[in-house]
């Protein structure tokens, strides 16, 4: 999904199975560029569950998500019924939502990105998976290490000065394949408030995909939401009306 899910973002799957990066032969902007692209491809579908865990009670759903390139996403809930046909349209850099109960297209302002993703621990920017984290921020390079026969790479990304961004820095673990292992949010006083790590590494589509994404705050460990992956397909079609408001509203694919 464009965090989980922006949160997850452009490799061919012709070029996948590809050997270690050495680090004096890559940025680290290239390591997150890399590492972006891989996740969305140039066109992908998949089919997702998401599941919102606390303490004492512990719920699921069952979602379809388009992507295109770096900015469109179209993620639908398909299960259970009663959530069914909520949906969000992320176009550039706008984001809507849709439900069925209200039959309302609402736009999501900026001020609210922020704010939880269908209630779940990812936030409307998580999910957007936008190229912030590439073009926004400066990248270096922090350690490199060797771990189950790959390179892994940690990155330090701090925002820009006039960049709108809330975090004061971000850190991502990449591996030597493009999977994002972990990425760590940092608030500006230099304290880590929340983590997204990937588990459950297998191929699926042709290319190394992490199957499980689960992001959680750390000062509530107990509460977490983790997008399971069940099908991914990258390089298919997608028709030109996926990505539009109408059918945001009355699906048609």
């Amino acid at each position: 999904m464009r965090s989980m899910f922006s949160c997850l973002v452009v490799l061919l799957t012709t070029t996948l199975l590809m050997p270690p990066v050495l680090a004096e032969d890559v940025s680290a902007k290239d390591l997150v560029r890399q590492a972006v692209d891989h996740f969305r491809g140039l066109t992908s579908y998949s089919e997702m569950t998401m599941i919102i865990h606390r303490p004492d009670w512990e719920r699921s759903m069952t979602m379809r998500a388009w992507t295109q390139g770096d900015d469109n996403t179209l993620v639908r809930v398909t299960e259970p019924r009663k959530d069914a046909g909520n949906g969000t349209l992320m176009l550039d850099d706008n984001m809507w939502t849709f439900s069925p109960k209200i039959n309302r297209v609402i736009k999501i302002p900026s001020s609210m990105m922020s704010q939880n993703w269908m209630g779940s621990d990812f936030s409307n920017k998580d999910i957007s998976k936008t190229t912030d984290i590439i073009d926004q921020y400066d990248h270096t390079l922090i350690d490199q290490q060797e771990q189950d026969g790959h390179q892994v790479y940690t990155i330090q990304s701090i925002p820009h000065e006039d960049a709108a961004i809330v975090w004061g820095k971000e850190v991502l673990v990449i591996r030597d394949d493009w999977v994002l292992l972990e990425q760590q949010f940092w608030d500006q006083d230099g304290v880590m408030l929340k983590t997204m790590k990937a588990s459950d590494i297998q191929v699926m589509s042709g290319r190394m995909v992490a199957t499980k994404l689960r992001m959680g705050k750390l000062e509530t460990p107990g509460e977490w939401t983790e997008l399971q992956t069940l099908d991914i397909q990258f390089g298919v079609e997608i028709a030109s009306n996926v990505f539009t408001l109408s059918n945001l509203r009355n699906p048609r694919e």
